[in-house]
């Protein structure tokens, strides 16, 4: 399993932070039906490992479906049985990182450093959480590539829109992450599935696509 076969045909993660197992079937469809095949449950939204493995029956054949906000080692056996196989991250803690590897998972640690980017990696880290991105300028992520591994996948999270995908893009992300102005709880699966529209429409449109 790589992550790179889940970045076509879109390198977005859907951040589905808030929503509720029975939320889960519609949001899920809605956002596979425009190119959506990385989808995380935060692990501080409510019954979280029920959602994952909802989303997991539903779609895990063709998407990786994980967790996020995992700030613990302890809940990632309680991922995994939940059939999750991807670990998101908002910080780089390498404990967490080698205790996913440890189960041959995927982790996406978060990291604001190159310091922090080194040690993730160093730990086993399978790409990066550029986070939060909207304290991070482009010009900061150029610098990053100067000196990351060349096939590092950099994905900008936080504050990410359609309109303001490319400067990233431009400067070396790999792809972007995506969590509340996709969806907030309660929304409306079709909403949501427009806003993806427009998401799926912006990566189309950024430069080499």
């Amino acid at each position: 399993m790589k992550l790179a076969d889940f970045l076509t045909p879109l390198p977005l993660i859907a951040v589905l932070r808030g929503i509720t197992p029975e939320e889960i079937d519609a949001v899920a469809d809605a956002l596979t039906a425009e190119g959506f095949r990385i989808l995380e449950v935060p692990l501080n939204s409510p019954r979280p490992f029920e959602s994952i493995r909802r989303l997991a029956a539903r779609c895990g054949d063709r998407c990786l479906v994980g967790a996020g906000t995992v700030i613990d080692a302890l809940d990632i056996p309680r991922v995994l049985d939940a059939r999750g196989r991807v670990i998101v991250m908002p910080h780089g803690d390498t404990e967490v990182v080698r205790a996913a590897k440890a189960r041959d998972m995927l982790c996406i640690p978060g990291v604001a450093t190159p310091t922090e980017a080194f040690a993730a990696l160093a730990a086993g880290a399978d790409g990066l959480k550029m986070f939060p991105a909207e304290a991070l300028p482009p010009a900061a992520l150029r610098a990053w590539r100067a000196v990351l591994p060349r096939d590092t996948p950099v994905f900008a999270v936080g504050g990410i829109k359609p309109d303001n995908m490319a400067p990233y893009w431009t400067a070396g992300a790999s792809g972007f992450g995506t969590g509340s102005n996709l969806y907030q709880p309660g929304t409306d699966p079709q909403q949501v599935r427009k806003v993806a529209a427009a998401y799926a429409a912006a990566v189309r449109a950024l430069p080499g696509r």
